[in-house]
């Protein structure tokens, strides 16, 4: 689920970038993707028994702070960030959020890990600066950076609450609500600073309608995606979840190869061979508590 997540959002960096190359801001594209994610994720949520849309008083803190992070803050600074530096750039410096999980896990929650885990995060920023193709001179600009590093400390924090929320709440109506509170948090910005102009949305970017790249945005670069994530984080802790997330970088290149004929370097192949020898390094790192003696007992009989 967390492989399948990773590849729609690499598909949805393009088509974030095509959609800010035609006129809209940073902030439009966070409130047209929440709105747009919220309304259909509650329709589904309504329409499947196993989801439950009713809330109580106190999930409704936790579900704040998650949708802020997670649903408003991350996308909008990582919009802001791949409009002012590469979009390669960009994932560098926001896919060092595994790190801040790994180092709140360790540190934060107590949880004992092999020393492996360092030497295969630090392998997956290798591979990542790999895939960056970092090197020569580089001139990035000051906010970009400063916009994509907040934002990989709000995707750790994400990741973070994420597995805090989905153990008493279903993915659909996880996410649902998470995407309304992000929705509430736009609406009201825009509030504040006027509706702005809309009007790029009936263009076209690359030859494609910037209303169809926004489609894609809604249901497979959110919908879909955060519910796979979501309900992963039922079955791997969000170290995993973090490392194993890393891959967005290669398939995101892979795909601006195939489609858009941005060639990668010889570099960039064997970053992503390092950064995938990095991940498998780090998720097998962890160490299993031990099964208490009755849990054995009970499963045995």
């Amino acid at each position: 689920m967390v492989l399948a997540a990773g590849t729609l959002f690499a598909v949805n960096g393009t088509a974030a970038k095509l959609i800010l190359q035609s006129g809209l801001d940073a902030q439009q594209l966070t409130l047209l993707r929440a709105v747009g994610a919220a309304a259909g994720l509650l329709v589904v949520a309504a329409a499947l028994p196993s989801a439950r849309l009713r809330l109580s008083a106190r999930e409704v803190p936790m579900l704040i702070a998650y949708g802020l992070t997670g649903f408003f803050l991350v996308p909008m600074l990582y919009f802001v960030a791949i409009a002012r530096i590469p979009v390669s750039i960009g994932l560098l410096f926001e896919f060092t959020a595994p790190l801040f999980v790994a180092v709140w896990a360790r540190f934060g929650q107590g949880q004992r890990v092999r020393p492996r885990l360092w030497v295969g995060l630090g392998l997956c920023l290798l591979g990542l600066a790999g895939v960056a193709n970092i090197g020569g001179d580089l001139r990035l600009d000051v906010i970009g950076v400063a916009a994509a590093l907040t934002c990989a400390v709000l995707l750790a924090a994400y990741y973070v609450l994420g597995a805090h929320s989905v153990r008493n709440r279903d993915a659909v109506s996880l996410t649902g609500w998470a995407f309304t509170v992000s929705a509430l948090a736009g609406l009201a910005y825009r509030l504040v600073v006027g509706v702005g102009d809309w009007s790029a949305l009936g263009g076209t970017a690359k030859g494609l309608p910037v209303w169809l790249l926004a489609a894609y945005l809604v249901i497979f670069g959110s919908i879909v995606p955060y519910c796979l994530v979501a309900a992963a984080m039922r079955h791997l802790p969000a170290t995993s979840v973090g490392i194993i997330g890393m891959i967005e970088p290669v398939v995101a290149g892979a795909f601006a190869w195939v489609t858009l004929g941005e060639k990668l370097t010889p570099a960039q192949l064997a970053g992503g061979a390092v950064l995938l020898a990095g991940v498998g390094l780090a998720e097998t790192a962890r160490i299993a508590k031990p099964v208490p003696e009755q849990v054995r007992e009970s499963v045995h009989a």
